[in-house]
């Protein structure tokens, strides 16, 4: 089957390679790698998909969605870290979090951000384990400027379109970073739909681990629905504090499976998704595409096939919205393409059905 999905590309993600990665407080191999984005290019490029390169927009549609500081911080962080001398004394190479302004250490207190680099990180990113690196903030800006020319190509009348973005950035909230992510092109996307004159969108989350970024900035709106399939936090998986069935807010669904839960119970969750924009009213998808959730992927116990999502992609396509289609996670690398393909290729045919 021939994909007419548009891709939008920058070759800028590869400036974003750290080789380590931090999980509780030891280097460890990093897997968010280069390879995963070319990998998932190269897979739609032979199924016949169009790549276009992505087009430079504003900081006005990131501006929308982050707070000042925190872009300011994610663009300087690295250069200021080098010319502190931290890469030698101590001999951290990457920017990383030591001490993080919890509600438990503030007291009550409202935080002051530090001048000091070593604790400001710990102003805004939420984890220890989301290094910046030399390079990371030129991905990060990239994938911001890939996901809007997918948004633009949608609102210049393509019923699909997809952001082939890395970083990832779907657990980055209003003011902080985290989770492998950065900037949310989610969310940016979301709110550039919006901002052209789309009344009401959804954000669809199907990442294996819950969508806690586009959760907190859309928090109190209904124009902007956030719903999420994910791997039950209770059971000990990531954001942990996040993403339970009972969280309230505004315009909300988050539907958490066990792990272990395979296609039957996760397209079944797929589906209370698509209700939820149906009844949402929504005019226009973001799908925040994560194939983490298949089975083997070392970052989530789920065990969803290459059939199931091509099954996901074909309900997501049922209900008929211009989508785009925003890439998250998924980390092995033999098949993270096929994955993907296979979820567009099930996402054209339900539209054409």
């Amino acid at each position: 089957m021939a994909l007419s999905v548009p891709v939008t590309w920058s070759d800028a993600h590869r400036l974003h390679a750290p080789t380590t990665a931090v999980w509780i407080g030891v280097a460890i191999d990093a897997d968010e790698l280069p390879a995963r984005a070319d990998r998932i290019r190269g897979e739609l490029e032979d199924a016949g998909a169009a790549v276009i390169d992505a087009e430079q927009h504003g900081d006005d549609a990131l501006l929308a969605v982050h707070d000042a500081g925190l872009v300011d911080f994610l663009r300087t962080a690295w250069k200021h870290w080098d010319e502190a001398g931290l890469p030698d004394d101590p001999g951290q190479r990457d920017v990383v979090g030591y001490i993080f302004p919890t509600p438990g250490l503030l007291g009550g207190l409202e935080p002051r951000v530090p001048e000091a680099l070593s604790a400001r990180t710990g102003a805004w990113c939420f984890d220890a384990m989301t290094v910046v690196a030399g390079g990371t903030w030129e991905a990060a800006r990239a994938a911001v400027d890939v996901a809007l020319t997918a948004a633009d190509l949608v609102l210049a009348g393509a019923p699909l379109a997809y952001a082939c973005c890395r970083p990832p950035g779907h657990h980055v909230t209003h003011s902080a970073f985290g989770g492998s992510c950065y900037v949310n092109n989610a969310a940016v996307t979301a709110q550039r739909l919006r901002d052209s004159g789309v009344a009401r969108v959804a954000v669809l989350d199907v990442d294996a681990h819950h969508g806690n970024g586009a959760r907190a900035i859309f928090r109190e709106r209904d124009d902007v629905l956030t719903a999420s399939v994910h791997v039950d936090p209770a059971a000990g998986w990531f954001p942990h504090f996040l993403g339970f069935a009972d969280d309230g807010g505004t315009a909300n669904l988050n539907v958490p499976v066990a792990p272990g839960s395979g296609d039957e119970v996760w397209l079944d969750a797929v589906s209370q998704l698509v209700r939820a924009a149906q009844e949402h009213g929504s005019e226009a998808l973001v799908v925040a595409l994560g194939v983490d959730a298949a089975g083997g992927d070392p970052n989530a116990p789920l065990d969803v096939t290459e059939d199931g999502f091509r099954e996901a992609g074909r309900r997501l396509g049922g209900v008929g919205l211009a989508t785009v289609v925003v890439q998250e996670g998924g980390y092995v690398l033999d098949i993270v393409g096929r994955l993907v393909r296979a979820t567009l290729e099930g996402f054209e045919d339900g539209r054409s059905r």
